[in-house]
């Protein structure tokens, strides 16, 4: 369980070869290309990539488009989904000899293109259409043709719409006038259709009163009648819509292109990886030159890779030097390799120094346990998760590797449980191990706090001892002895000190010696810590430094009881457990069927909702307990993860080569 050992690959090849090589490297699944120094006899590659990155996004567009229309299609259709789910096998010889295929799916990708601009169209076609016949629709009544509604020699006629809520004020106001007649041919929720009449004497003062309260004249004229418009509209809408209709079965007729056009994307994908890795070598008028690291394990295989695929490469191996960066790679069994996810969104380890996952995942599958601390929780969280991580064993994901941690985690909370005698909230066994979180109390130097808080920040103790060893090993790794001791084993007895203080202060306990053994470690590693903390300054130096390690001592008392989150955690999930099991036995206690029900869904509801509460919490407040009061120890991070050549796949699960499935 270590960061994975690199090897430097130096490489010199023909300018011709470059794309077989880089072939070559990728096959291995084992090469990261590195950025190469600059050189005097070597340029920077000139690499343009725009054309082929726009034309990646394009078949892209029409992969998302075409499952997208192929989804809608089936819901709508109450079909079962048939969409291929990313992340299927794909040969290596498939995957390499999909490019031959360019012509076809070239024009699968304008095809799917076409139909889409052409539905786009037809919506937004539909929508006019649909508008069209709303405007039409309050015109619908009339059967005589709009030539019927124009003016005679003598007289005036208007036609049109006015809102509802006027139309009441407008007809008493148009009935004021002398020689002016109002009717009110058709009605809806918003609008009324009005045919007004007057004598051309009063006709500006009929249009002024029109005017006023929004009048809208007819839009429609000739020996069409408003029925017949309307039935014009609503045929031009079915039309529309049948089209629409076709266009989106021809749409779905193409869902089984899918799974070649993600194929394509990925095999562009890796082509464009292949021009931005050729910017980070250098080339000369004939040659290129090439760095890349590799784990050791791979170096054989690397080696007879290029061999074979190239006759005129010219390569080495090297270890890096304290000026190179390798990128790290972690190895660690079945189980850690859960936890390394946690450890990375807070930063990857840095190559140079040891994997802290396998201590991590110790003391973050503790505290798990310890704020879940119920037997019952603990064996969901291990049943379930044990499921979703044995179903993702054989391709991991990043779901599966935290179903992995919960499903440890919760071992340690069927452990706390049975110390805490909690099962649901119910009490099983006839003894409990463990002090009860919400009752009982401990004398600390004559201060009562609860005594699972003070088990708490001795986990605490425990954790931040550990946090200094790890310091300690990660100096003498690097060679410094006496500085592993000063910076790492002085605060780890200092630990050991006010973990034995603690416990010595507790009077219940009765061993008052070990606060005095306790206060005297703690105080000769202080004085210890500060002598030689400024051991490589000059003489100031030394005294702010020994000052600021005393100085620390405030920080360390802060950390420690930050360790109080996991009791505040434990103690909120208690009672809510405990809340659930008294009502829900006391219910079923009861003999009514009612309640009896009422107490089976309280179970269910009310500890599922306390079991997702306290995972939430504990998954949050755990990592923060890792990142600084144990990471803040020893912990330098701001390592790059190794990503090997043609490695990132989108859509497919490329299967290494000469390997078919």
């Amino acid at each position: 369980m270590a960061i994975v050992k690199m090897r430097k690959l130096h490489m010199v090849a023909m300018s011709y070869d470059k794309d077989t090589v880089l072939n070559a490297l990728q096959r291995t699944g084992a090469v990261e290309v590195a950025l190469h120094k600059d050189t005097a006899l070597a340029n920077v590659p000139q690499v343009e990539y725009e054309a082929l990155k726009t034309y990646a996004q394009s078949v892209d567009t029409a992969i998302s488009t075409l499952t997208l229309a192929v989804d809608n299609y089936e819901k709508d259709k109450g079909m079962k989904s048939t969409a291929i789910k990313d992340g299927f096998d794909v040969s290596y010889s498939e995957f390499t000899s999909i490019y031959e295929k360019k012509t076809e799916i070239d024009k699968t990708v304008e095809e799917i293109l076409s139909l889409t601009e052409k539905k786009n169209q037809a919506r937004a076609e539909i929508a006019k259409a649909n508008k069209e016949k709303e405007s039409a629709g309050i015109y619908s009544v009339l059967n005589l043709p709009f030539t019927a509604f124009l003016d005679t020699a003598h007289t005036c006629a208007r036609l049109g719409v006015v809102l509802g809520t006027v139309a009441e004020n407008v007809c008493k106001a148009l009935e004021e006038i002398e020689l002016c007649d109002v009717e009110v041919l058709h009605e809806t929720n918003d609008e009324k259709l009005l045919f007004v009449t007057s004598h051309k004497s009063v006709a500006s003062e009929t249009d002024s009163v029109l005017s006023s309260f929004g009048f809208t004249d007819c839009p429609y004229y000739g020996e069409q009648t408003g029925k017949e418009i309307y039935q014009a509209c609503e045929e031009k809408e079915k039309a529309l819509e049948n089209t629409l209709k076709e266009l989106e079965e021809q749409t779905y007729t193409l869902k089984d292109e899918i799974r070649l056009l993600k194929i394509y994307s990925d095999y562009l994908s890796f082509l464009l990886e292949k021009q931005e890795t050729s910017e980070k070598l250098r080339e000369t008028a004939h040659t290129f030159l090439l760095q890349a690291y590799l784990p050791v394990d791979a170096e054989d295989q690397v080696k007879d890779e290029l061999v074979k695929s190239c006759q005129t490469v010219y390569f080495e191996f090297s270890d890096p030097t304290e000026e190179d960066n390798p990128p790290t790679l972690l190895k660690n069994n079945r189980l850690v390799e859960n936890f390394e996810g946690i450890t990375n969104t807070y930063s990857a380890p840095h190559y140079r120094e040891f994997d802290p996952n396998a201590i991590m995942s110790l003391f973050y599958s503790l505290f798990m346990g310890f704020i879940i601390g119920d037997a019952g929780y603990g064996l969901i969280m291990l049943l379930a998760g044990g499921w979703l991580w044995w179903k993702g064993r054989n391709r991991p994901t990043g779901l599966s590797h935290l179903a992995g941690a919960f499903a440890f985690g919760g071992v340690f909370a069927v452990i706390w449980g049975l110390l805490f005698n909690s099962l649901f909230g119910f009490s099983v066994l006839s003894k409990t191990v463990m002090p009860n979180p919400q009752t009982d109390q401990c004398s600390l130097a004559g201060i009562s706090v609860p005594s699972v808080l003070i088990i708490a920040m001795l986990l605490g103790v425990v954790q931040i001892f550990a946090g200094y060893m790890c310091k300690a090993i990660q100096l003498w790794r690097r060679g410094d002895i006496f500085g592993g001791i000063c910076e790492g084993v002085f605060w780890a007895i200092f630990s050991v000190g006010v973990g034995l203080a603690i416990v010595g202060f507790v009077e219940e306990m009765h061993l008052p010696k070990l606060a005095i053994i306790g206060a005297i470690m703690a105080g000769v590693s202080l004085v210890l810590a500060m002598l030689t903390a400024g051991r490589n300054e000059k003489f100031f130096g030394k005294f702010t430094k020994g000052f600021g390690a005393a100085y620390g001592v405030i920080n360390y008392a802060s950390d420690i009881l930050s360790y109080a989150r996991l009791y505040g955690l434990m103690l909120s999930g208690a009672v809510i457990a405990q809340i659930i099991a008294t009502y829900s036995l006391q219910f079923i206690l009861s003999g009514n069927i009612g309640l009896i029900f009422l107490a089976v869904v309280l179970l269910l509801v009310g500890n599922a909702f306390n079991l997702v509460m306290n995972l939430l919490g504990a998954y949050i407040h755990d990592a923060r307990l890792q990142y600084v009061e144990f990471y803040g120890r020893f912990f330098e991070g701001e390592g790059e993860l190794f990503t090997p050549l043609g490695s990132k796949h989108k859509y497919v699960y490329l299967l290494p080569a000469g390997e078919n499935k």
